[in-house]
């Protein structure tokens, strides 16, 4: 079966139009690769075009792909002028994470670290919202280091405080569009890309060795949450913690 095609339950999203901003790899691409499988229509955007286009065709004839530029707000306007009314819309949008103590980073290459992830979030929030339609939803992309930071997480931390605190108040302010966050813990995704393979490898298996659920996370694990948020019509300013029970050890 093809990721275009749906069997009898794939019916949880049918006919619903879902924006996937970040969609063209790890969390996004399995959010995107899962609704088009549950019957929705699909339109991912990322900065890099061929990658879109390359996770748009793989996804079938109910996807389409857009590069977008998150950074730029006048680009992100269009981006939902043009694309009309829709559902869902999807944050998972993030570059590589900014780690380091705070007396020896450069506060201006750590202020980048809001430019995408909160920055772009808020943008996209602003110009998306007035297009979706009755019972639709936003999900946002949060991180556990909000609730348990550890040294040299303090602007990792304070972007996923920023967001999840952003859900909150969009939760109300936007209602009735439903708005919540997704909070991963550590997923093997392209996110730690700047790492070895080596010392990737190695990470995975000691934090996985110390989880509850004895490993690390895939992105397909932590993309059912945006799926159950999307779908459920009473849950709204949640974060939702997916992490293999890493704020409990």
């Amino acid at each position: 079966m093809s990721h275009g095609e749906t069997n009898s339950a794939g019916i949880r999203l049918k006919g619903k139009k879902v924006i996937v901003l970040g969609g063209s790899s790890g969390i996004g691409h399995a959010v995107a690769e899962y609704a088009v499988q549950e019957g929705a229509h699909v339109v991912i955007a990322s900065s890099n075009a061929q990658r879109v286009e390359a996770v748009a065709a793989s996804l079938g004839t109910k996807a389409q792909g857009r590069a977008l530029d998150l950074t730029d707000e006048h680009a992100v306007q269009a981006f939902f002028d043009s694309t009309g009314s829709f559902d869902h819309l999807v944050f998972t949008a993030g570059d590589s994470l900014r780690l380091g103590e705070v007396a020896k980073t450069d506060l201006t290459e750590a202020r980048r670290a809001f430019d995408i992830r909160y920055w772009g979030a808020l943008a996209a929030v602003k110009h998306g919202a007035p297009h979706i339609a009755k019972g639709g939803s936003i999900v946002l992309t949060t991180g556990i280091a909000a609730l348990r930071p550890r040294s040299g997480w303090a602007f990792g931390a304070s972007v996923c405080g920023a967001v999840e605190a952003l859900a909150r108040a969009l939760a109300v302010e936007l209602a009735p569009v439903r708005v919540n966050a997704v909070s991963p813990g550590l997923i093997a995704t392209n996110l730690w890309q700047n790492m070895s393979e080596a010392d990737r490898s190695a990470m995975y298996a000691q934090t996985g060795k110390h989880l509850p659920a004895g490993r690390v996370g895939e992105a397909r694990d932590v993309a059912a949450a945006y799926l159950f948020l999307m779908e459920s019509g009473f849950a709204t300013g949640q974060t939702y913690v997916v992490d293999g029970g890493d704020v409990l050890v």
